[in-house]
């Protein structure tokens, strides 16, 4: 059964940085896309930042620049640094993984999700 469990959220000042990572258990590399994704009160989930088995990475415009997807395939791990926060950018975050490429990556394509993880920036 796969698992994805999120870690690293938490509160910072606009302009500070956070990494979080996301661990995936019962789950194989083989081809597939991991994701992160975050949801805002009151707004529609949106892809962040994917990347691919073969590390190809994705960045939604509004991170680009600031954020960057990285994995590390032994630990199973996959993380996103987060560069120069803004308010905007509070939100629950979700890690996501699926079991094909990343060339479609919006929500619906991924069918496992972890729990969330809290990220809130204070001005």
């Amino acid at each position: 059964q796969v698992h994805l469990a999120e870690s690293g959220g938490g509160t910072v000042q606009a302009g500070g940085s956070l990494r979080l990572s996301c661990a995936a258990s019962g789950y194989t590399y083989s081809s597939n896309c991991m994701g992160w994704f975050r949801q805002a009160p009151g707004k529609e989930r949106e892809g962040v930042a994917a990347i691919s088995s073969a590390g190809g990475t994705y960045y939604a415009d509004s991170v680009k620049g600031r954020f960057t997807i990285s994995q590390d395939n032994a630990k199973n791990t996959v993380y996103l640094q987060m560069k120069s926060l803004k308010s905007e950018d509070s939100a629950m975050y979700y890690c996501a993984a699926r079991d094909r490429g990343c060339v479609l990556w919006v929500p619906a394509a991924f069918g496992y999700w972890g729990q969330g993880t809290q990220v809130t920036v204070s001005s």
